[in-house]
């Protein structure tokens, strides 16, 4: 495969939606995605439940899924948001065939988007995260980091490029594995990312780079593509384009997952990845998806 999918729909994608899906439907939604190639699923977050409603089952959630022992022999990993220690203390309540592989902690490049998410600086979450990473470390996890408004914020509007670089460089010395930049408000222009990612890729391999697009603007597929032309091989998406965020006015949805794999594969770079299952999946959902392909009766190859 030429690049790694990692799919943040049953997280980001469900996380800002009002209806509330049922665990039932979630676990469906998770099992039909691990069907369609992707390399690694997102499926949930252990945040208080009252500032996140619909992640208030992630702990059953997991434990009905048993990704470690029903996974164990398939090619795909799952992951979850760990937003402190909190967090972290209900991931080793879990059953450990349970247990994600993979922790994903964030942050952010602007300060007063910090503040009005997780209700601390900047500098006052790497803090956090650092005892976080330190934890999970100790029981073999790998660990996300994941940083919002990389190129823009919706109150700070255009982030320095270096502001990033620094978070970027604080987050792996803290430990993390892969770095997912976000372009939380899907504000980037494809010179925006070309800008970052030539001053991030100067210090920070590509292997430890995930890229993050929201479409809110239409330029997510745009901003993939020079990604990737600049050395980038993993990508986060949504299954049907799902997703926003509660504290960022204006953000729609993730990148669709399956206009980017079909973007990519009619470029001739194989994602592993089939597009038309990842259509089927969202189908389980109460909720209209938002991709081009969806709205497509007869798809040409």
């Amino acid at each position: 495969m030429n690049i790694k999918i990692v799919e943040v729909g049953p997280r980001d994608g469900l996380q800002n939606e009002p209806q509330l899906i049922s665990l039932d439907l979630k676990i469906k939604f998770i099992e039909k995605l691990a069907e369609t190639g992707v390399g690694c699923i997102e499926v949930g977050s252990f945040v208080s439940p009252k500032a996140v409603p619909q992640m208030a089952d992630t702990d059953t959630l997991l434990m009905n899924l048993k990704v470690r022992e029903k996974y164990k022999d398939r090619n795909i990993s799952f992951s979850a948001l760990v937003p402190n220690m909190k967090g972290f203390e209900r991931v080793m309540n879990l059953p450990e065939n349970s247990r994600p592989h993979i922790l994903a902690v964030f942050t952010a490049s602007s300060d007063t988007f910090n503040k009005r998410n997780i209700n601390m600086t900047v500098q006052e979450s790497l803090k956090v995260i650092a005892e976080v990473v330190s934890s999970a470390k100790k029981y073999g996890f790998e660990v996300r980091g994941y940083i919002s408004t990389a190129f823009w914020c919706p109150y700070e509007k255009k982030i320095d490029p270096r502001r990033t670089l620094n978070i970027c460089e604080k987050l792996l010395e803290s430990g993390v594995d892969e770095l997912s930049v976000g372009d939380t408000i899907g504000r980037a222009s494809p010179k925006d990312v070309k800008e970052l990612l030539e001053l991030v890729l100067r210090y920070i391999h590509p292997s430890k780079i995930s890229m993050h697009f929201h479409n809110t603007y239409g330029m997510a597929i745009a901003n993939s593509f020079v990604s990737y032309d600049l050395g980038i091989r993993t990508f986060d998406s949504s299954a049907g384009g799902l997703g926003g965020c509660p504290f960022a006015p204006g953000a729609s949805g993730n990148v669709s997952t399956e206009d980017l794999v079909f973007a990519f594969e009619n470029s001739g770079i194989k994602t592993g990845v089939d597009f038309a299952k990842v259509i089927e999946s969202t189908k389980i959902l109460p909720i209209k998806p938002r991709s081009a392909l969806s709205n497509i009766q007869n798809i040409i190859m």
